[in-house]
Order: structure tokens, then C-alpha cells, then sequence
């Protein structure tokens, strides 16, 4: 059982989800080790299908908008897009091994996109495929920091909002209570 999803909540949630995943950008902090996928996977789980993709991408264009643009942005933007797509994938059959599956999943397809970008569209390595290796290979610290972090941000949103649906549900009549996927 899920906690009832009003259109009311369902908008919070979505705008505290835009504003923590924009701030927590401009917060000191570990490289590549930041929320946006764990919202995006979030939101593709629990609300509204088109929240998957609007959500992250909100996040990302407002924190974006101060923090800079750049050539590869396509990139990192279409990736998060990609994991709130996955969250709908999770949403059919939502297990914890899905939700750890779909976090993993979302890390390395990060990697393994945004590192060829940088490797095919800028000059920073040599135009073979031992510079696309050389690139990889340069991006392992960051890889290990995208896994750590988007698997502490999922565990984090999607335990608190199960821990609260627990919470909530235990506190109301049987007969009140609708699942989140009747949407």
C-alpha cells in the first residue's frame, strides 16, 4: 500500500523534489555525488508518468541557469531523463532489488553516455578508441561518486516516503487508503 496522492501533495512534492534537486547543486560537495537521478528515478515510481521527465529536467535547467551551461548538456540532461524512465519501469513491479537495479542501471548508463560525449564532442582526448578508453578510464573516481551518491539519494527518498506511507497508513481507516498507481 501507498501513501494517498492527492493533486495538492502530488504538486508539493514535485516542487520540494525541483528545489532540493536544484539547491543541493550549489552545495559544497563530492563530485558527480547529487540527487537528480535519485529524484528521477523517484518520480517516475510514484507520481505522475510525466513528472519522471519534467521534474529532473526543472531541476537541472534552474540549477543550470546559474551554475552554467555547457556543449554537453544534451548529454547530462537526456541521461536523467533515461532514469526517470526507469522509475516507470520500476513502478510496474516496484521491488527493492527493481529500485537497486534501476539506481545501478542509471550510474553506469550516466558513465558510460556522458564520458563518450566528452570523449566524441570536445577535444579533450584523441579521436580513437584508445582516447574514448583513456576517457573512461579518467572517469572511474567520478563513477564510483555517481554510484555512492545516487544510491544514498534513492535509499534516502524512497525510505523516507515509504517509511512516512507506513507511517500515515497505519494512522487512517483501511477504507481511505488508495494505492499510488490507480493514477
Amino acid at each position: 500500500m501507498t501513501l494517498l496522492m492527492h493533486s495538492r501533495t502530488s504538486l508539493w512534492l514535485a516542487i520540494t523534489l525541483i528545489v532540493i534537486g536544484a539547491t543541493m547543486r550549489f552545495f559544497p560537495h563530492p563530485a558527480n555525488v547529487a540527487p537528480i537521478a535519485a529524484i528521477a528515478l523517484f518520480s517516475g515510481v510514484y507520481l505522475k508518468r510525466w513528472h519522471a521527465f519534467v521534474i529532473p529536467l526543472a531541476a537541472m535547467i534552474l540549477s543550470d541557469a546559474v551554475i552554467g551551461f555547457h556543449s554537453l548538456i544534451w548529454a547530462t540532461w537526456g541521461c536523467f531523463l533515461l532514469v526517470g524512465a526507469l522509475g516507470l519501469w520500476v513502478r510496474r513491479q516496484k521491488t527493492f532489488s527493481r529500485v537497486v537495479a534501476g539506481s545501478l542501471v542509471g550510474s553506469v548508463m550516466f558513465f558510460l553516455v556522458t564520458n563518450w560525449a566528452v570523449w566524441k564532442f570536445t577535444s579533450m582526448y584523441d579521436p580513437s578508441l584508445n582516447g574514448l578508453w583513456a576517457s573512461y578510464l579518467a572517469a572511474i573516481p567520478f563513477f564510483r561518486n555517481t554510484v555512492l551518491g545516487d544510491l544514498f539519494f534513492t535509499g534516502l527518498l524512497f525510505g523516507v516516503y515509504e517509511g512516512a506511507t507506513v507511517f500515515i497508513t497505519k494512522r487512517m481507516p483501511q477504507s481511505i487508503t488508495i494505492s499510488s498507481n490507480e493514477r
